[in-house]
């Protein structure tokens, strides 16, 4: 999915008569969130973000600029999601699209110090939050004409290490709940299926030019710009569902 050259068109921008949609960036206070709710607000939709520190999740929004409404909520908890759907709603309608960007990295050496404090961190972040924010806001997403749900998932999956088993095995659970997912939108609306999809965007890694200054000795080599992630996010509003429901798309180099 190169962004080289690509048009308003092709970067899924709204039409000045198309009807704006909105999108729930859940995880939305760090480097990725705020690129992606950037991008997607410059793209003519109203964007809400989601995190559980109001103070970093207002910031952030500061941060993204015009169109982008922060909310506070706890993904991990499921009353919380629900709450945040009745206010996402009643603030700016009904729920187009999630970009699910809640994760965390946790390692180790190898299977033995795989530690439980890893694993809880990891289900917690990459698992309940998806199986969360999916239950909730599925029915929106399938009766939407371009509903689209997107996580950002790995490059580990696919020669997976003793030293990332945890944080390994958390992604592959995530990426086979959206795969379900994909499998739930087509079932939808009888045999005609619905029009939203559900896609893995796969990376080795996430980079930003806030990092690159922090540590300028690193090359990041395959690593994806924040940036790069936020416009690929915004095609998705521009590609038939047919083309993404159940893919993996890999965006590392």
């Amino acid at each position: 999915m190169s962004t080289a050259g690509a048009t308003e068109a092709d970067q899924g921008g709204q039409s000045p008569h198309a009807r704006p949609l909105t999108v729930l960036v859940a995880g939305g206070s760090g480097a990725s969130g705020i690129a992606v709710a950037r991008a997607l607000a410059a793209a003519g939709h109203r964007v809400a973000t989601a995190g559980s520190d109001p103070a970093g999740i207002r910031a952030a929004a500061q941060k993204a600029g015009d169109g982008v409404t922060p909310f506070t909520c706890d993904l991990a908890v499921l009353a919380d999601v629900r709450q945040l759907r009745d206010d996402v709603t009643g603030a700016l309608g009904a729920v187009d699209g999630v970009i699910h960007l809640v994760g965390g990295w946790r390692g180790a050496k190898g299977i033995t110090d795989q530690s439980d404090d890893d694993w809880d961190f990891l289900e917690r972040g990459a698992i309940t939050t998806l199986r969360n924010v999916s239950r909730v806001f599925f029915d929106d997403l399938a009766t939407s004409a371009s509903g689209r749900f997107a996580m950002v998932s790995s490059t580990a999956l696919d020669k997976p290490t003793a030293a990332v088993a945890s944080y390994a095995a958390a992604k592959a659970a995530a990426e086979t709940w959206t795969l379900a997912m994909a499998d739930g939108f087509r079932r939808a609306s009888g045999a005609g299926g619905s029009q939203a999809a559900a896609t893995i965007l796969v990376v080795k890694a996430l980079v930003d030019d806030d990092l690159r200054r922090t540590h300028p000795e690193r090359r990041f080599p395959g690593a994806t710009d924040v940036a790069d992630l936020a416009s690929a996010v915004v095609r998705l509003f521009g590609t038939p569902s047919a083309e993404l429901n159940g893919a993996r798309l890999r965006l590392a180099d």
